[in-house]
Formats: structure tokens, sequence, C-alpha cells
């Protein structure tokens, strides 16, 4: 252990109120012991819900582990205690650029750059994104201007994906739900609106869509197809193919952002292939 890890958590020990883990968890956090940053990072919020650098600082985080949707949270609650947080702007930013949302990624950089006109970086990832116009196919948040890549990890337990639904104010009525290529749910459950199980119907009617997703793109020259997002008026789903044999469907209310929905999708397609795998 480092000494100024050492002398952190000999200060946060004898001042558990001490703002001394926000030092300790962005040291840790630093030197890759992200496991104990997490615990370092929620036991400050725990004691400071309020305070904008806590959660930032678990954006960072999340964002290192792989939990991107995680990342996402933290990052948008820093902005709600403090709207000129250039960090989570950064942060935010990314996410959205990961998911192919440029308009929204733009959005976060320009807002940052209005804060702070004078940090080269925000003027360069600006550049990035604008020249990019697509988001890349894989990476991990970034903890300061420059996005990097980080070893993704499993879905968090607050989602519950593939081994159940999502909870919507009590009432499972948003899930996620895995079928293999000949239409047959696996796992997982989708409830209508009158709250009707319609997964093996929805599963039924998803036969052959990768195969013609696949053609499609092929015959456009655009390769092979990572996702396809559908919006409409009661809701918004997201289909991806965690494995050449299978789809995994997301279903969420319109009011959740498409960039948020796709991440959350990420998350649950890693956790399917887990799953495959411990059943293959």
């Amino acid at each position: 252990m480092s000494d100024d890890i050492k002398t952190l958590t000999a200060r946060l020990a004898d001042e558990p109120a001490s703002l001394a883990f926000l030092e300790l968890g962005e040291a840790l956090r630093r030197r890759g012991q992200l496991d104990a940053a997490y615990k370092v990072a929620r036991g400050g919020l725990s004691r400071y819900p309020a305070l904008a650098d806590a959660h930032d600082l678990l954006g960072r985080i999340l964002g290192d582990q792989g939990d991107l949707a995680g990342a996402f949270d933290a990052w948008a609650e820093a902005l709600r205690f403090d709207p000129m947080r250039i960090g989570a702007l950064k942060g935010i930013a990314f996410l959205y650029f990961r998911a192919g949302d440029v308009p929204a990624a733009l959005e976060h950089l320009r807002r940052a750059a209005e804060i702070d006109p004078d940090d080269p970086t925000i003027g360069q990832a600006i550049e990035r994104v604008k020249g990019a116009g697509a988001a890349p196919a894989s990476g991990s948040a970034p903890s300061a201007g420059q996005p990097k890549a980080s070893v993704e990890a499993p879905l968090t337990p607050t989602s519950h994906a593939v081994n159940g639904t999502t909870e919507a104010n009590g009432r499972a009525d948003h899930g996620i739900m895995l079928v293999d290529a000949k239409g047959l749910r696996l796992n997982g459950t989708l409830f209508s609106p009158s709250n009707e199980d319609v997964g093996d119907r929805v599963a039924a009617e998803l036969a052959g869509v990768s195969k013609e997703a696949s053609r499609t793109s092929r015959l456009l020259g655009l390769g092979g197809w990572q996702a396809i997002a559908v919006e409409s008026p009661e809701g918004n789903l997201f289909l991806v193919a965690p494995t050449p044999d299978t789809m995994l469907l997301t279903v969420r209310d319109p009011s959740l952002p498409m960039a948020r929905l796709g991440l959350i999708a990420e998350r649950a397609a890693r956790e399917a292939r887990a799953w495959l795998e411990s059943h293959a």
C-alpha cells in the first residue's frame, strides 16, 4: 500500500465524517483497486448523499469497472446537485457518444466548454466527436478528458436483467427477455400495459429478425448489425444479439433516453452471455 493511501486511510479511520474519502477513493481508483475505491465512495455517499464530488467520483469508478449505466446514473446525480460539474458533463458526453447519440454528446461537451473555455481537452473532444460521427466500438467511460479502454464488468443486480424483469413503481411492467433464433423464450419476462405476460408471443415475432437484419446490413454495405432501436409513444425497444444464435430485447418507458436504454441493453447482453455459458 502506498504512503498516500496509508495516510488517507488512517485519516478517514480517525475522522469517519472527513471528506478524505474523496482523495482516498480517487487514489485507489488510479491504482486500479476498483472494489476498494467503490466501497470508499459508497461509504462517503452514505454520509454526504448531496455531494456532487462524491457522485462524480462514483461515476469514474463505475466507468472503470465497465458499469456504464451505473456511471451514467452517478454522473446524472452529480449534475443534479451541481449543474456545472465539468467531470460529469464529460463523462455523460462520452457515454452518449459511445451509444451513438452524437448530438447529445456534443450538447454536454459544449456545456462543459461554456463553463471552462480554457480547457483544451474539451475542444479536442468536441472535434473528435464531430469527426467520428458515430460511437466507438468499445471502451469505458473516461475519468478525465479522454476516453480510455477498460475491462467490462458484469451487470449489477439493480437491473435484474435476464433473471427477471425490472421493477418500475413496484410493478414489473418493463423487462428484458432473451430469445433464441427460433423465437423461443430462453429467459426473462415482458409484460403488456395490462400486466399480461406476452413474452412467448413477442419471442415468436422476433424469430428471424437477426437474420433479416444481417441480410439488410449486408445489402446496404454496412457490415454486421449491432443493435436495433425502436421509439414509440408507448415505449422504447432496444434489440441486441448477445451471441450469433440469440437476441435480447429490452423494453422501457419512452421517458428513458434511447442512449440510456442502449447502455442498459449492453450490460444485459454481457450478463446474458455469461448466463448462456453457465448453462452450456
